[in-house]
């Protein structure tokens, strides 16, 4: 595969250069360190050195964003992973591949937590175990293809100031847990979710999505895009998977971006 990323020769056999040897398994590629993988993998998209199926992994990340441009801590332990979907004619719309990733997420803790720990989807994409996020899903389209990364806290969970945050062992410390063996388990969740995106549609998934998402009525802040903090009850999600919010006068929005807070305040 011939590419450069960081000014560093690609190979399948020594991803990234500087020591850093690629462990293989199956389609996926190990690297001990990197920037982001969500970066890498665009840049390997892009030089078409990337396809669906292939999963990049790293046992950390120096410069990781969230969502909104947010800078995400990425220490050893965790999960640190992106990959490609191709967009194919006939498939639904690309972001709608979202809650195809939180439903994979969703389904693979639901395989590590006990049956009595809760874990809640939030629109659009964040993954809440007893109501602190323990997932980051980030999207991004490259031509004709969708970069989706995502990012676990298994034995740690970064400092955020304005939520609450996380990890696997903290949620279930009686057990060990590995980042690359939770990573089989949730590729092979991913594959199951999206053969069903493509095969049942959009409506499967969503219907499956809002079984396992907070439900009506729940208090919501979201601060859209220009900034602007809007506080209301959850009314479910349109057809194409917007947000549907009732405000305090009753007027019923629908928002297609923004950063989601659960606020009990805003609930009736």
């Amino acid at each position: 595969m011939a590419a450069r990323l960081s000014g560093d020769p690609v190979r399948r056999a020594d991803y990234g250069g500087s020591g850093r040897r690629a462990l293989l398994t199956s389609s996926v590629t190990t690297v001990a360190e990197t920037a982001s993988t969500n970066a890498d993998v665009k840049l390997l998209v892009a030089q078409n050195g990337a396809a669906e199926g292939f999963w990049l992994r790293a046992e950390k990340q120096v410069g990781g964003v969230g969502r909104l441009g947010r800078k995400w801590e990425s220490p050893p332990g965790n999960l640190y992973c992106s990959t490609v979907v191709d967009i194919r004619p006939g498939d639904p719309a690309p972001s709608s591949l979202s809650f195809v990733t939180a439903l994979a997420v969703h389904d693979m803790l639901g395989g590590q937590l006990s049956a009595d720990t809760p874990v809640l989807l939030k629109w659009p994409n964040d993954i809440l175990v007893s109501d602190a996020k323990i997932c980051g899903i980030l999207l991004e389209r490259v031509a004709d293809k969708v970069v989706v990364g995502i990012g676990v806290n298994i034995v740690s969970a970064p400092d955020v100031p304005d939520r609450a945050t996380i990890s696997l062992r903290a949620a279930n410390a009686e057990n060990e847990h590995d980042a690359s063996q939770i990573l089989a388990d949730l590729i092979a969740r991913f594959e199951k979710r999206l053969k069903q995106w493509r095969t049942s549609g959009f409506p499967s998934i969503l219907q499956d999505w809002t079984a396992v998402a907070h439900r009506p009525g729940s208090g919501l802040s979201v601060s859209d895009p220009s900034g602007e903090k809007i506080h209301g009850e959850y009314q479910g999600v349109t057809e194409d998977g917007a947000l549907r919010l009732r405000k305090a006068d009753g007027t019923l929005i629908v928002l297609h971006a923004g950063d989601v807070e659960m606020d009990q305040r805003a609930a009736g």
